[in-house]
Formats: structure tokens, C-alpha cells, sequence
């Protein structure tokens, strides 16, 4: 199996986070993967999706640019969303929900009230864990 059909969950998930690759080869025994991603998250979750392969640091070479640095990311909120479901499934930690609040006060008043469509924004997992 070639490392383009081993790595094809990071590919699938490159293509749904809307990471543009510009350059996908296998070259010296090693996947290569160039391009940009729209933010910082999404550069990072196809990270993390990388990092699940046992051989990535031996396997893979990825160069990832980030188009927009005006904010970490963004979140559409879901049916079913709380910032507490959020900030599990991002940062594996429910109470860090108080720092996605802080960073959306501009459009949130209340941290149990958001509503399904709204865009926001992401805080870094660095500044998260480190404030």
C-alpha cells in the first residue's frame, strides 16, 4: 500500500476542512504535502490527524501555510452545540468553555445562550492550556 492510500484519512480530512493542497507526492519514501489552510485550526486538526499514524515522522513532510491570521479560527455553532461540547471536542477539556465566551463577548452575553449559525471565533489551544 503506498502512503497516499495510508494516509488518505489526512487527505479526506484536508479536503473537508477546505486545505488547499497544492502539492500531494510521494518522493524519497516519504509523503510530501504542500499548500494552505484557511486557519491556523484547521492547519492544526490536520495535524493532529496526522499525528494518529505511528510512522508520521519518518512517513511524512508537510509544509502547511495559513491564508488568514485575523483569528485562530471559527466555529459554526450546531444544533445541539454548548460552548462546554465545544471546547471538549477541541481543546478535550469542558471547562475551558469561559475562554471561547471571552473571546465572543462582541456577540455572546450569555455563555448558555448561542444559536445554531453563529460564527465563533476560536482561541488558540496554546492560550488556552498557558492562561
Amino acid at each position: 500500500m503506498g502512503l497516499q492510500q495510508t494516509y488518505g484519512d489526512v487527505l479526506d480530512t484536508a479536503k473537508q476542512l477546505g486545505v488547499q493542497l497544492t502539492e500531494v507526492k510521494e518522493d524519497g519514501g516519504k509523503l510530501v504535502l504542500k499548500g494552505s489552510a484557511p486557519y491556523a485550526f484547521e492547519r492544526d486538526l490536520v495535524w493532529d490527524k496526522i499525528k494518529t499514524h505511528a510512522n508520521w515522522q519518518a512517513e511524512t513532510m508537510v509544509d502547511l501555510k495559513v491564508s488568514h491570521d485575523d483569528a485562530y479560527g471559527y466555529w459554526t455553532v450546531k444544533s445541539g452545540d454548548t460552548l462546554s461540547k465545544i471546547a471538549q471536542q477541541l481543546y478535550r477539556d469542558p471547562k475551558l468553555y469561559p475562554k471561547i465566551f471571552e473571546l465572543n463577548r462582541d456577540q455572546l452575553k450569555d455563555p448558555d445562550k448561542i444559536q445554531v449559525g453563529q460564527r465563533l471565533k476560536l482561541p488558540s489551544k496554546d492560550s488556552v492550556k498557558h492562561a
